[in-house]
């Protein structure tokens, strides 16, 4: 039996029904993975992103189009040839607690994600003070300008930077909030939040949407539904089959083998929200273990081959990816040919076992952290495992759920201590359109995202090309920058990759962008 007819017969298989509130008719959704983390700025995981827009907002919002514009904010006053900005917020923000949105929140909030955040950090170095002389006023003080502070504001991902009651946003960056209190369209509602099986958010009624027409994360972001409740489905048949059967009204990444069947649906629409699709990477630890070893991450970098990923991830569809890919996307003024060479799928398995050992590679044991519960990194799991073991690299690959990866690529513990080698992730591609929001391009050590690489060269690279203004000069300094990461190889590029999704057709209103937002939608 071929694989795609084996999952059309399982897709028989029904959703179990939770009670829901009386007489209220709820917005049910399957997101790509399971809620485990609740705090948006301890993990870059995609579905604590994506749950976080629903909770918190943040001081400006991005269209459709990635431009930014004043959200929790009123407008802002640019001084002091763009060392100065000040920011007023506008009328009206309440956090879901009762208590008025302050400007001495905000502070504490923007502190925590700037010590996390790749563009927070950029932002962190650039700054002398951040303050907040009365209750609606924030001042950024600036050493040097930093013309890209609104669209740093207005991030959608990987960790966007919301804005929490200052009580919870002093908690230490690299420790989880234990409270969930944001200022968004939509409530949490901790009582009724199970891992592994739902999160319930509800209509937060002391929200003010702003007047503007919705654009992705920018204007009015009205709550058209009183209840949104997130159902954890990992068998991907199940999932498909509820939405079918109208058990469910929104399934965020279908499995592309399982397109066809809810093609044929009349009553299901399979279309693409986000223009710009994702951008997968193999991250290696630079820290521990024999991916410490430039020479072993270079042999790894040379064996796998992003056409045989991205296959593996959407199947037969080949207008469902783009492959190969470098740092950066390609048609943008930043994409460049150079290094392109030492991607996989050039050399023999001999050339790459000559590597492994002229980099003194001697069997170590390689640790990979494979979510089995997410079908993308799954498939991409079971690709890098097998190229690791032809080449004769000793592979540990741990299957778990991706919860589980969250917490352990943390971890900076040695292998034989609970450490890791290679996981992999997804970024919204967007962040791959210039140097400036590229988290796992950078070589900032312990500041840096998990893995951890130390590359002073890269870190100049990107500094120069954040200052400089001349457009010649960023797009030489971004093929330096794609040179310097294709040869110290903190993460391999798998591509770049347009999932799907798939509703009702009772569901209307969902927005454009790169996140799957819960404003604006309406359901009959």
């Amino acid at each position: 039996m071929k694989r795609r007819d084996f999952l059309a017969a399982s897709a028989a298989v029904t959703l179990a029904r939770p009670a829901i509130a009386q007489g209220v008719k709820p917005l049910i959704f399957v997101p790509q993975a399971n809620l485990t983390s609740l705090d948006p700025i301890w993990t870059t995981a995609t579905v604590t992103r994506n749950y976080a827009f629903l909770v918190f907002e943040t001081l400006y919002g991005l269209d459709s189009k990635l431009n930014p514009h004043p959200q929790m904010a009123e407008g802002h006053v640019v001084e002091d040839d763009g060392k100065r900005w000040t920011i007023k917020l506008r009328d009206g923000l309440v956090f879901h607690d009762g208590a008025k949105v302050l400007a001495s929140d905000c502070v504490p909030s923007l502190q925590r994600w700037m010590k996390r955040d790749a563009v927070g950090q950029i932002l962190a170095d650039r700054l002398d003070a951040l303050e907040a002389p009365d209750d609606r006023t924030l001042v950024f003080r600036l050493k040097k300008p930093f013309a890209a502070l609104p669209f740093a504001l207005a991030r959608s991902q990987p960790s966007p930077p919301v804005i929490m009651p200052a009580r919870i946003a002093v908690t230490d960056p690299y420790k989880q909030i234990a409270e969930v209190v944001g200022s968004g369209p939509f409530r949490f509602e901790p009582s009724e939040y199970v891992s592994g099986s739902r999160a319930v958010f509800s209509k937060a009624t002391g929200y003010v949407p702003r007047s503007e027409t919705p654009d992705f994360t920018s204007g009015a972001k009205r709550a058209l539904v009183e209840r949104v409740e997130w159902r954890i489905v990992p068998d991907a048949s199940t999932a498909a089959n509820a939405l079918q059967n109208g058990e469910i009204d929104w399934l965020e990444a279908p499995l592309p083998d399982l397109l066809p069947l809810l093609r044929k649906n009349k009553d299901v629409v399979v279309d693409r929200l986000d223009q710009y699709g994702l951008y997968p990477v193999a991250r290696l630890n630079s820290l521990q273990g024999p991916t410490a070893n430039i020479g072993v991450r270079q042999a790894i970098l040379a064996a796998i081959d992003q056409v045989e990923v991205m296959q593996a991830v959407m199947g037969e569809d080949a207008t469902g990816y783009n492959a190969p890919v470098g740092v950066f996307l390609p048609g943008t003024d930043s994409a460049s040919t150079v290094g392109m060479d030492r991607l996989g799928g050039k050399k023999s398995p001999d050339e790459l076992r000559s590597m492994l050992k002229a980099a003194g590679y001697n069997g170590e044991k390689v640790v990979l952290l494979h979510p089995t519960d997410q079908t993308f990194y799954d498939a991409m799991c079971q690709v890098i495992a097998a190229r690791m073991k032809a080449i004769g690299i000793n592979v540990d690959d741990q299957s778990m759920d991706w919860g589980t990866v969250v917490q352990r690529r943390a971890s900076k513990e040695p292998i034989d201590k609970g450490g890791w080698s290679i996981f992999c992730a997804s970024f919204p591609a967007v962040d791959h359109l210039n140097p400036l929001a590229t988290p796992a391009a950078r070589g900032n050590g312990v500041k840096a995202w998990f893995g951890w690489p130390d590359d002073a060269k890269l870190e100049t690279l990107h500094d120069q090309w954040i200052d400089s203004g001349d457009v010649a000069e960023q797009k030489r300094l971004a093929s330096a920058i794609q040179d310097e990461v294709l040869t110290d190889v903190p993460y391999v590029p798998l591509g770049q990759y347009f999932p799907p999704t798939a509703w009702r057709k009772t569901v209307t209103g969902q927005l454009k962008g790169p996140v799957p937002v819960f404003w604006n939608i309406e359901k009959a």
